[in-house]
């Protein structure tokens, strides 16, 4: 496989905002890729749900995608990296969060940022089923705040060779700070409602273990306080975000890791962004002016997705 020389990230001259970066890149309509389902049950009783790209070619390198908060196959930036590593003669697997497929899980607990028991269980299975094994992962947002914890906590027995996060939430709390702050609550507003809903509609017909009124949370902090800590066996909000955020992870790194972020990532302040000591040997730093949350699109006046060059550069 041959790639184009590593360029650094130069964004559209009328595409610098980190919010039009952000919007933006949800603009490109990439035609998705027909992969095969697969169902995984886990030991707790639960399950999740896998697409494969790929599959009847085991001999080529796997590659794993972990999409962002309420995403899915259809996120702009997970089409993109199916299709960009496909061609490029990679095996693909998408994995969905706990709870985030068509069919809401079993179970009462749910996805979150620390959730870095269901990725090991994951990646345990394919590389069981797999016979080339699993050459990479790559997270998106709060995929990528997840694998950078598996990392950390694994160490040398990390069951990757290569690892790429992009705009990572490396402080949860500072996040959820961030994104309720002037523009940024744009998104806040959009993600707790999509969040609120899928609470709803999975205990429409199950009681829910919480006594708690969902449509009043309008915040991330209180939703993780009141659910998303209370669902997944936390003390409080502050302590699912101390407990999991990624941040205090990164030194125990062990495996070849690029990290892509940019300075004016609307979802996470740049005082949060770890300094060059805070980082394992391992780990390849791609800190960039601009960009925004998912965004890095470069070129004129028709922009073009950068991330794919800088990921397959690195693979």
């Amino acid at each position: 496989m041959q790639t184009d020389p590593l360029r650094p990230f130069k964004p559209c001259w009328w595409l610098k905002n980190p919010h039009l970066q952000t919007i933006a890149a949800t603009w490109f309509k990439v035609p998705g890729i027909q992969g095969e389902h697969q169902r995984v049950e886990l030991n707790d009783g639960d399950f999740i749900d896998l697409i494969w790209h790929g599959r009847s070619c085991p001999e080529k390198p796997l590659v794993l995608i972990l999409h962002g908060l309420e995403g899915s196959e259809s996120s702009h930036y997970v089409r993109s990296a199916v299709r960009t590593l496909s061609n490029a003669g990679f095996q693909v697997v998408f994995m969905y969060h706990r709870g985030c497929s068509a069919e809401h899980n079993r179970l009462a607990r749910s996805y979150h940022s620390g959730e870095t028991g269901d990725l090991a269980a994951v990646l345990a299975y394919i590389q069981m089923h797999n016979s080339s094994g699993i050459y990479a992962a790559i997270g998106y947002s709060l995929g990528a705040n997840m694998l950078l914890k598996y990392l950390g906590e694994q160490g040398k027995r990390a069951r990757l060779e290569k690892a790429i996060a992009i705009s990572t939430p490396f402080e949860l709390g500072a996040a959820s700070i961030k994104l309720n702050q002037g523009v940024s609550r744009i998104y806040q507003h959009h993600l707790v409602k999509r969040l609120i809903r899928r609470y709803g509609e999975k205990f429409s017909s199950r009681p829910s273990p919480l006594s708690v009124e969902a449509a009043r949370l309008t915040t991330f902090r209180a939703f993780d306080h009141h659910i998303t800590a209370k669902l997944n066996g936390f003390a409080s909000g502050q302590d699912y975000y101390t407990r999991s955020s990624s941040r205090q992870y990164l030194s125990g790194i062990s495996r070849p890791c690029l990290i892509i972020h940019a300075e004016d990532d609307p979802f996470l302040p740049a005082s949060s962004i770890p300094g060059a000591l805070e980082l394992s040997e391992f780990v390849e730093f791609e800190r960039c002016t601009h960009g925004g949350h998912v965004g890095f699109l470069e070129g004129g006046l028709l922009p073009k997705r950068w991330l794919e060059h800088r990921i397959l550069h690195f693979l």
